[in-house]
């Protein structure tokens, strides 16, 4: 007897049997050798790819944990310090430390000295690291050098920036500062002897040229006692600095020097500079893009070491109405940017500042007050102490016995350009300083021709063209 299958069954196996032919044969795949084998290809791959992620991160821990960097921008003052310092030869030992120590791209940095006749008298090239990768080797430890330009710019000069990365081993970071100490004594070795003089570029301050050879404050005659008295009076608010600040009192100090055209501020202040071995930051106030925003700026962001001078303060807000012929109408700088800048809540510390004007009349009360300005001195017209002074400072060692200063002297007197001996018969007419050192420099080995040229010390004045009559002709 046949045993037919139930309808239960039948259900069943016929669910089982679309089950089964609705997954993957995956048994299949896997015996399949093309499959088997890209997925052996990909895990090797994935697992190449954690492995070269692990060996980077470890790599990189391991770099941070053994090695030390420095980055310096080319915007910091140390660059060209760093610079000049790797350009420095230095000894090589053995054959490998010297081949791979060896530096094949440099780039040249070239300074010329201008001549009295304005030509080129010396011209000093001196070969820096170029751009690239290299290393150089200190003392006992290997540094590697990257110096790179960026893809970023000065956003006022257009310079693109650049910087150097120094690099060596965590056990030689003390290395760091040999380096920079040599550095920095190469850079004032270079100054020596010499005032740097700063001018404003932008938002921040450059080297205007080359640094200047310190001018004697000796060189320098004022009337008796006006040097001296300024002199100690910077010198005792140097040495004074913890004094204003156990007072609360703002660390700085102005003064203003006034007076005709050619009587040796300038020069003075110059000579100040280098009597204190300080450099010398120049403003002027009527320059294109100074605002009070930017004033207030760089007066607190002044080098350090430094004079502040501000030329001619009186001409920096006369004649702002007069538009020249490009349509520029003078500085924009206000007068209440200038006395905040000077005095106000934000204004800087630790600054020694000089204003020259040649006419005190113009300056608003308010500029020259105590605080703004705590000493304000005449240097006048030449007067018969500076006379003799100028005189033995260029014919000194010609005139031994003094028979030709008293002549020139004599002559000075009857021109009524000086006083007399005592004093008591005061100068109709007056000369400067500068005209007497212009007189010298003409008559340099011939004391008797500055006695004989002496008249041309009267000051000329200069009367104006009359206007010719003709017939206007239009072209």
């Amino acid at each position: 007897m046949s045993i037919l299958p139930s309808p239960s069954t039948s259900t069943t196996t016929a669910t089982t049997a679309s089950s089964t032919s609705s997954f993957l044969p995956l048994d299949a795949l896997f015996n399949n050798p093309l499959f088997a084998g890209g997925l052996g290809l990909a895990g090797l791959g994935a697992a190449a790819a954690v492995a070269r992620k692990g060996v980077v991160r470890g790599a990189s821990l391991v770099k941070k944990r053994l090695l030390i960097n420095v980055e310096i921008s080319k915007r910091d003052h140390s660059y060209q310090w760093i610079l000049a310092w790797l350009s420095l030869p230095r000894p090589q030992a053995g054959f490998i430390a010297s081949r791979l120590t060896r530096i094949h791209d440099y780039s040249i940095n070239t300074v010329q000295r201008t001549a009295e006749n304005g030509g080129v008298s010396h011209a000093h090239m001196m070969l820096q690291p170029g751009y690239g990768r290299y290393i150089i080797r200190h003392k006992n430890a290997y540094l590697s050098v990257s110096r790179e330009k960026q893809s970023t710019a000065n956003h006022t000069t257009g310079e693109p920036h650049e910087t150097v990365t120094l690099t060596t081993l965590y056990a030689h970071r003390h290395i760091f500062e040999d380096i920079f100490g040599q550095a920095h004594a190469m850079a004032m070795s270079a100054q020596e002897g010499k005032t740097v003089m700063h001018t404003c570029q932008g938002q921040e301050w450059k080297p205007f040229g080359d640094p200047r050879k310190k001018r004697p404050l000796q060189s320098v005659v004022l009337d008796q006692g006006v040097k001296e008295r300024i002199v100690d009076d910077v010198k005792d608010f140097l040495a004074r600095q913890s004094w204003y600040v156990d007072r609360g009192i703002p660390y700085r100090r102005g003064y203003l020097l006034y007076g005709p055209p050619g009587s040796g501020k300038s020069s003075f202040i110059q000579g100040l500079a280098g009597e204190l071995d300080f450099g010398v930051a120049i403003i002027n106030l009527s320059e294109r893009g100074m605002t009070d925003d930017k004033l207030a700026h760089l007066l607190t962001k002044l080098p350090p070491k430094t004079i502040l001078l501000l030329e001619d303060a009186d001409s920096a807000f006369r004649n702002r109405r007069q538009v020249d012929e490009d349509g520029y109408s003078g500085g924009t700088v206000t007068f209440s940017g200038l006395l905040n800048a000077l005095d106000g809540v934000a204004a800087g510390e630790e600054r020694i500042a000089f204003l020259t004007t040649n006419h005190i009349d113009r300056l608003d009360e308010a500029l020259i007050r105590p605080g703004r300005v705590d000493m304000t001195v005449r240097i006048g017209e030449a007067t018969r102490h500076q006379a003799g002074e100028m005189w033995d400072r260029f014919y000194g060692d010609v005139d031994t016995e003094g028979t030709g200063k008293e002549r020139f002297l004599q002559r000075l007197e009857d021109l009524s350009l000086v006083s007399d001996v005592a004093g008591e018969k005061n100068p109709q007419l007056h000369t400067s300083t500068a005209a007497i050192q212009g007189l010298f420099l003409f008559n340099k080995d011939d004391m008797n021709g500055a006695i004989a040229m002496a008249e041309g010390l009267i000051p000329r004045i200069y009367e104006p063209e009359a206007p010719r009559n003709g017939i206007k002709v239009s072209t």
